[in-house]
């Protein structure tokens, strides 16, 4: 489908991307483009070995040498900078997408950056993850059956959309479309919500004094809640600010129904505690993932 593919931030979500490419004989060839620091150049001689890409880029005019599709796949604050190295670089065949868990704050940095050429990039974001981070833990199958959401703009380019869009379904996910600004607060709701929580409930916990002896006893419901704060910091501090407004508003929300637990459990309300977690079992029961 593709002659030549760049992937900027070859760890969990660009090496995975990389990854069911190969798969499905997507492109002939992939490119890695990481930061220059020596912790980049290291993860990126990794995907070489581990045969992720197929070769390093030198920089920017390098990666985007001959190249007709372009995948940022690095933390959503880096966006702006990275389309701006790329702008001179992009000709009118080259089309560049992105896996940002945010989208309002990448369209308007696109916006900023790619100024005319902005048509030929197609805001998305493949609903899969894990918990650990890197090259090493990209999978060729980490989109099969996964959501992924594009955001077009009215002005974004029908043969680009066209093209991102088909990329994804071949590459095994459920690919639908979504307005920018309802994307951010969906997702502030069941995505970023749910990770800075168990980042909270971890590092509060770790403050504690007794703290050593209460991981020691922590069970099977202390792991399954907590398991995504062994995410990578640096993208989850990056989507918990660029997300602001929505996430705020959904942390008032929870901070209102935790006052409202903590007056009936502190009045001895046990029908009320009751019925505000048959509630939640109810609503959690008819779930479909």
């Amino acid at each position: 489908m593709f002659e030549r593919v760049a992937v900027f931030g070859v760890g969990l979500i660009g090496g995975s991307f990389a990854l069911a490419l190969d798969r499905i004989n997507g492109a002939r060839r992939i490119v890695g483009v990481g930061r220059n620091s020596p912790s980049s150049r290291a993860n990126l001689e990794r995907a070489l070995q581990l045969g992720v890409i197929d070769e390093i880029a030198r920089d920017e005019e390098d990666a985007l040498r001959g190249t007709d599709l372009v995948m940022l796949a690095a933390p959503v604050q880096q966006t702006e900078a990275l389309l701006d190295a790329i702008q001179p670089h992009l000709t009118l065949r080259t089309v560049v997408t992105d896996a940002g868990s945010t989208k309002q704050n990448v369209v308007e940095a696109a916006r900023r950056a790619l100024g005319g050429k902005f048509p030929q990039f197609v805001p998305g974001h493949p609903i899969a993850g894990k918990e650990s981070s890197g090259v090493e833990a990209a999978e060729a199958t980490l989109y099969d059956g996964k959501r992924c959401i594009l955001t077009p703009l009215a002005d974004t380019a029908g043969h680009a959309f066209e093209r991102v869009r088909d990329l994804w379904t071949v590459c095994g996910a459920i690919v639908s479309q979504m307005d920018p600004l309802q994307h951010d607060r969906v997702f502030a709701s069941v995505s970023h919500l749910p990770h800075l929580l168990a980042f909270a409930l971890v590092a509060a916990i770790a403050r504690e004094d007794d703290a050593a002896v209460k991981f020691a006893h922590a069970g099977g419901g202390f792991r399954d809640f907590t398991r995504i704060a062994a995410s990578s910091p640096e993208m989850w501090r990056d989507i918990c600010i660029a997300n602001k407004p929505a996430l705020l508003r959904e942390l008032v929300a929870f901070e209102q129904e935790l006052a409202l637990l903590r007056r009936l459990i502190d009045n001895g309300d046990t029908a009320g505690v009751e019925r505000e977690f048959a509630l939640a079992r109810e609503i959690r029961g008819n779930l479909r993932f």
